[in-house]
């Protein structure tokens, strides 16, 4: 598994690492957002949609568990899914478009969704650290590594570390 952390030292740079990541993405990509509370995963997310072209207002999908969009003619989907108790509450949202290989899916609370979700290329832990964030990628199978191998050459942060 190939890993990779950067830090961030605020909001900013949360949000400039979630545009960044989106010069990376250019076919369908499945992330898994990782955080306690306030740690960032919205402010990511938001960053992100917006750089790939989501034009409209991008809105926390804390209350509708889901929301979609259209960039480019391919779907792109956010999930929060706190509100979840039992992953068995996602089948009557219809998310099998998730599953279509061009779909870019990012995912709040991924591990209450476990056995309904498709599997993550990406997975992002966002930690506070001091008065700042950590963010730490773990790539799975090739899509993921490829995109991470192109963040770790991307990152401009000095104490940026990766093993792979």
């Amino acid at each position: 598994m190939t890993t990779l952390t950067v830090p961030l030292a605020d909001e900013a740079a949360t949000m400039a690492l979630g545009r960044q990541l989106a010069t990376l993405v250019p076919g369908g990509l499945v992330l898994y957002l990782h955080g306690d509370l306030g740690a960032g995963k919205t402010t990511f997310a938001r960053a992100f949609l917006g750089a790939i072209g989501v034009g409209e207002r991008i809105k926390s999908p804390t209350y509708s568990l889901v929301e979609g969009y259209e960039v480019d003619g391919r779907p792109a989907f956010h999930l929060d899914l706190y509100r979840i108790a039992d992953p068995g509450e996602l089948e009557w949202l219809g998310l099998d478009a998730l599953a279509e290989p061009g779909a870019i899916v990012l995912v709040e609370w991924p591990e209450r969704g476990t056995g309904a979700l498709p599997a993550a290329d990406l997975v992002l832990n966002l930690t506070r650290e001091g008065s700042g964030r950590s963010a730490s990628w773990q790539a799975h199978g090739d899509r993921g590594r490829r995109v991470l191998d192109g963040l770790s050459g991307a990152v401009n942060v000095p104490d940026a570390s990766s093993a792979g």
